[in-house]
């Protein structure tokens, strides 16, 4: 008996599982897709969680790249000491509304594939996400609580908001120079935009769904920062091409003086070696001749012509 009543539950969860798994293929709203992960939440609910303690909620592998974690909280203890729930901090002071004997914090990690839902549900043109987006919401969770339908609470952070970190999980760079804004997805479908609190640190009020965009560049501006890269380029060849037109002059430069140099060096030679004596005639360099004369001869059978 006991034996069969399991294998009816096992054949019960893979029912269950087969239809979320049906459910989540074509998700195209993002309301739709936080009551997909709630519903799948508190169907694996298992109500001996320690209070307190962060629990990883495996989802069917049609929600492959979304991370939840689940915490179960008393009302008064989260309100008295706060609470750190993966990217998100919770002040003294934070109220649950309605207040129940227990709430269930669930924080969502929606990865880049699955927060791409928002670009359809929220007008977001003009600007791209540079993170995933991370939600926070509360649902009851005392020990009436009902499994088939369980209700969402309100965050409402005291004195102190909710800060978001977004340091560990964004894809921009330290060294980027770029400042992205803090997006806030309300229920309702508006898109708040605001500054960061810090360096990929974002703040909030209340529970929801936030991340990290930045403004497209325009055309205009795509062109203005390919045309630095094409100087780069341009000034780069510019330089080496001049390098090699300068080692060819001198090259030819010192042909040229070598050249010179050793026909000096043969005229020197050959003016050195020469049998004619070479003087001066006024500026001019002209060889001359040795001064010689011929000796007279005496001729003893000379014999003067006859009259």
């Amino acid at each position: 008996m006991g034996s069969y009543f399991s294998f009816t539950l096992m054949i019960l969860s893979w029912i269950l599982l087969a239809s979320t798994e049906t459910k989540a293929q074509g998700i195209k709203s993002a309301r739709l897709l936080d009551l997909l992960i709630r519903d799948y939440i508190f169907k694996s609910y298992d109500t001996h969680f320690r209070t307190g303690l962060v629990h990883s909620v495996r989802l069917p592998s049609n929600f492959s790249g979304i991370r939840v974690d689940i915490v179960r909280f008393r009302c008064g203890s989260l309100r008295r000491y706060g609470a750190q729930v993966k990217e998100f901090h919770l002040d003294v002071d934070v109220s649950v509304n309605p207040c129940v004997e227990r709430v269930m914090v669930v924080s969502q990690n929606l990865g880049y594939n699955w927060s791409s839902i928002y670009y359809a549900n929220y007008d977001l043109s003009g600007y791209q996400l540079v993170s995933p987006v991370l939600g926070i919401l509360a649902y009851n969770a005392g020990t009436d609580v009902n499994f088939s339908n369980p209700f969402e609470l309100a965050i409402v952070a005291g004195g102190k908001p909710i800060t978001i970190d977004f340091r560990n999980i964004t894809r921009m760079r330290n060294d980027s120079g770029i400042m992205p804004l803090c997006a806030s997805f309300e229920g309702d479908g508006k898109l708040t935009l605001a500054r960061q609190a810090s360096p990929y640190v974002c703040v909030a009020k209340r529970h929801g769904h936030f991340g990290l965009v930045v403004e497209k560049p325009s055309p205009v501006q795509l062109k203005r920062k390919e045309s630095p890269w094409k100087v780069a380029v341009g000034s780069s060849i510019g330089a080496a091409l001049a390098a090699f037109l300068l080692c060819l002059l001198l090259v030819a430069m010192f042909v040229r003086v070598k050249k010179r140099s050793m026909m000096e060096e043969l005229e020197r030679r050959a003016y050195e070696e020469e049998a004619l004596q070479v003087s001066m005639v006024g500026h001019v360099r002209a060889p001359t001749a040795s001064v010689t004369r011929t000796l007279p001869t005496l001729e003893h059978e000379y014999k003067p012509p006859p009259h």
